[in-house]
């Protein structure tokens, strides 16, 4: 059967809804998606495996023995800001091929992108503010803590306390000190001391496992005896009880003590809404960790992301299922802007038919070989810079209403209404 369907496809990977809370998502992932598709192919284990289970032909089988992806790929370039119903992935390659890597590209672009999208709301309601992830510990496995590391990064934050991160992508890796050193200590300071001591380059002191506003005070006494060994305590973290409070306690302590540059840095259980209200309340931190609610995106834990065929042996394709409807053929977005760089609104239509605005999808592969080297995560940092100050205020302002305005070219709709017509 799959010998005898090999022509052309062409698929879109796009969202079809977004989530109540989102009133945009970032792209984010294509590097794995490449990676992937640049390097498929099935090992000797593999197709043994797949002999012995004697669930297939041998004769498809022996075709993947020698499998390798060929198709041309267009993309939003990463952390790109787009809107329901737009495609941020196209494949075009035989059916077979396209149709085999839909799990695994709906796996890899749909993690990053629901988690780069959570990151830059976390970016938006704490300007200026130093962002970490501390989220590996809850994340859904270990592909999971990597990639969410690499999501956030590339959307604003300042690093990652997931350590193979900073191996595997160059990131920079934060940490502080756990609770369980200090109650293995019999006093509170000494803990401070020897953490210091080992630490001397990046002295963050955990102060809330007994008294926080009392191990604040405990610092006054410790800068001194640390100076004289050349150790700087740079910062404190709270984690936990009234997080406003504590700070501004906090704050008063170390700045009536000489501490005044020591810096407050917040964690447990944050997310962009309550970093918002934290600082709204006029709460003194100069950063923070954010953990579960950003690598799970509890809010928000799945996008409606999905790889639908939309054109097959030169002819446009269109599902019309109810509620799940596509838009057919090979498409194009295009983005207006206001004079001073605002996005003002997209416009979805065929590719050879062209609107005003900036192309957004771009090719990155052609007959299976990559067109450009890995984009550096800081080239895309400084995009998602872009793409964030370019949105309008209320998405800025993390708000989903207004919805962005995105408008389906007549085109667009005359090919649809085109092939609902041929199919009754």
């Amino acid at each position: 059967h799959a010998a005898r369907m090999q022509e052309m496809a062409v698929f879109d990977l796009f969202v079809r809804r977004l989530p109540a809370e989102r009133g945009f998502l970032l792209a984010a992932g294509l590097e794995q998606a490449l990676d992937y598709l640049g390097n498929l192919h099935f090992t000797a284990e593999e197709l043994d495996w797949l002999t012995d289970c004697g669930r297939f032909n041998p004769s498809f089988v022996a075709w993947l023995e020698t499998f390798r992806f060929t198709g041309d790929v267009a993309a939003l370039p990463e952390g790109t800001a787009f809107f329901a119903n737009e495609p941020i992935l196209r494949v075009i390659a035989p059916l077979p091929q396209a149709q085999l890597v839909e799990s695994r590209l709906i796996n890899l672009l749909h993690y990053q992108t629901l988690i780069a999208s959570k990151a830059a709301r976390c970016v938006l309601a704490a300007p200026g503010k130093l962002l970490v992830d501390f989220g590996m510990r809850r994340a859904h496995g270990a592909e999971a803590a990597l990639l969410a590391a690499r999501a956030n990064y590339l959307s604003g934050f300042a690093g990652t306390a997931t350590v193979l991160a900073g191996m595997q992508f160059d990131i920079p890796v934060f940490g502080t000190m756990a609770h369980s050193l200090i109650q293995a200590y019999d006093r509170e300071e000494e803990a401070f001391e020897q953490f210091a001591a080992a630490q001397p380059g990046n002295v963050t002191l955990l102060i809330d496992t007994y008294d926080t506003e009392a191990a604040a005070r405990k610092l006054i006494q410790l800068a001194p005896r640390l100076q004289e060994r050349s150790i700087t305590i740079r910062g404190v973290r709270l984690d936990s009880g009234n997080l406003a409070e504590h700070a501004r306690q906090v704050r008063r302590i170390l700045d009536e003590g000489g501490l005044r540059q020591v810096t407050i840095f917040g964690s447990g259980d944050l997310d962009e809404q309550r970093i918002a209200e934290l600082l709204a309340a006029g709460a003194p931190f100069d950063g923070f960790g954010i953990g579960t609610r950003l690598d799970a995106s509890t809010d928000a834990p799945t996008l409606d992301m999905v790889y639908k065929l939309q054109e097959y042996a030169g002819k446009p394709r269109r599902k019309r299922s109810e509620g799940k409807a596509t838009w057919p053929g090979r498409k194009q977005i295009y983005r207006r802007s206001a004079d001073d760089g605002r996005f003002v609104g997209d416009c979805l239509s065929l590719e050879d038919a062209p609107q005003p605005g900036e192309p957004l999808l771009q090719p990155v592969m052609r007959e299976g070989q990559r067109l450009a080297p890995p984009e550096p995560l800081s080239a895309i940092r400084e995009r998602v810079q872009q793409q964030l100050a370019a949105l309008p205020p209320a998405l800025r302002a993390n708000q989903a209403d207004p919805p962005y305005p995105v408008e389906i070219a007549p085109e667009l709709c005359e090919m649809a209404a085109q092939l609902d017509r041929e199919m009754h």
